[in-house]
């Protein structure tokens, strides 16, 4: 567990509901646990949930899955503000954490200053997430607006400089870190903590290092990288996964790992890149579920399209039925016999070979 998360995880403890939601709460993980060791297919309610508020964005990055074909058909909009309490009404009780975030940009949803503060009167101990690319011309004024409410501001950033105007186009890395360097300066000394997430590719990967020393300028105090996905890029089959097997990419990934422990204002988390790729990676099909801004729940937010595949609605049914139909237990059975679905061909967790220094190999 990382510095990172076990804060969070007291926060939660010294928070937890009270009275009859307390034992909702105290049941709920007794089922969870109960459920797990039986190897059951059936779920209780989960510790976690993200919610896309919407999927619009002003943006369009070569990493993100809108900008393929599967994101050419999706509908696109914004959630009912009441429908989106209506979820938070249901599982607050039970859920830990909350990610308000999806494949658009969240400071786009008029509401969400009044979302956070929904979730945070229901419950001062479930913690908030979300996800900007804090471009946007009141970035800043949103962010400060949910300054000790939220918990983790989330900054996409794939590249610096050049790199990240031609990773992220339609976007300007200067407009960007100003943005950035205004949240930072107004969320310092505060309760929200900010990361950057990086999406690593073949365009980017030499600048991990460059990334921890501007995140340390910054006084980002947390860094997360991960590979890009490529489960919904239709113009690219697996055998771009071969670029992380390079000398190339593994000196870079190494010597960022090593650089990290020398920098201590700043906790690095990469994707599990040293262990063997393997549909179980994969948990979303039982702690960690994604609601898109129309109500639908699909298997993961890497390819969050309900018109390829959904197990239900939200808007008309409650979420716990959602989660227990014969379609997504059927997932399960496929996780618990690691076969990987037609849904999900391409995954990095499924397709990503681990790898090691020269050292591990020797």
């Amino acid at each position: 567990m990382t510095k990172r998360k076990f804060l969070k995880a007291v926060k939660r403890v010294k928070n937890l509901p009270r009275g009859v939601n307390l034992l909702k709460y105290g049941f709920n993980k007794i089922k969870n646990t109960l459920l797990t060791n039986q190897k059951s297919l059936t779920v209780a309610y989960p510790s976690s949930i993200m919610i896309e508020l919407t999927n619009h964005c002003n943006i369009k990055c070569i990493t993100c899955a809108r900008e393929y074909a599967f994101g050419e058909k999706m509908d696109k909009g914004f959630m009912n503000f009441e429908k989106f309490k209506q979820i938070i009404d249901e599982v607050y009780p039970y859920v830990d954490s909350i990610g308000l975030t999806g494949l658009g940009e969240t400071f786009l949803y008029k509401h969400f200053a009044e979302a956070v503060d929904y979730i945070r009167e229901k419950s001062k101990g479930i913690i908030i997430s979300c996800s900007i690319n804090a471009h946007l011309k009141n970035s800043v004024e949103v962010a400060i607006s949910v300054i000790n409410k939220i918990d983790t501001i989330q900054i996409s950033i794939d590249g610096i400089g050049d790199v990240y105007n031609t990773v992220r186009r339609k976007a300007d890395f200067n407009f960007f870190i100003e943005n950035v360097k205004q949240i930072a300066a107004a969320s310092k000394n505060s309760s929200t903590d900010l990361m950057f997430n990086m999406v690593v590719l073949k365009e980017n990967y030499h600048q991990m290092t460059d990334m921890l020393n501007l995140a340390n300028e910054l006084g980002i105090r947390f860094l997360n990288i991960i590979p890009m996905n490529i489960v919904s890029r239709t113009d690219l089959d697996i055998s771009y996964y071969k670029f992380f097997q390079t000398e190339e990419f593994k000196k870079e990934y190494f010597k960022t790992k090593e650089m990290a422990k020398t920098i201590k204002n700043v906790e690095l988390t990469f994707y599990d890149f040293e262990s063997p790729a393997s549909f179980k990676k994969c948990r979303f099909m039982w702690n960690y579920f994604y609601i898109t801004w129309d109500g639908f729940v699909p298997p993961c937010c890497a390819k969050p399209f309900p018109k390829e595949k959904n197990f239900g609605s939200v808007f008309s049914d409650k979420l716990i039925n959602v989660l227990n139909t014969s379609d997504f237990q059927n997932f399960r059975k496929d996780w618990l016999a690691e076969r990987t679905p037609e849904f999900c061909d391409k995954c990095f967790n499924i397709y990503l070979e681990s790898i090691h220094s020269e050292s591990k190999n020797s």
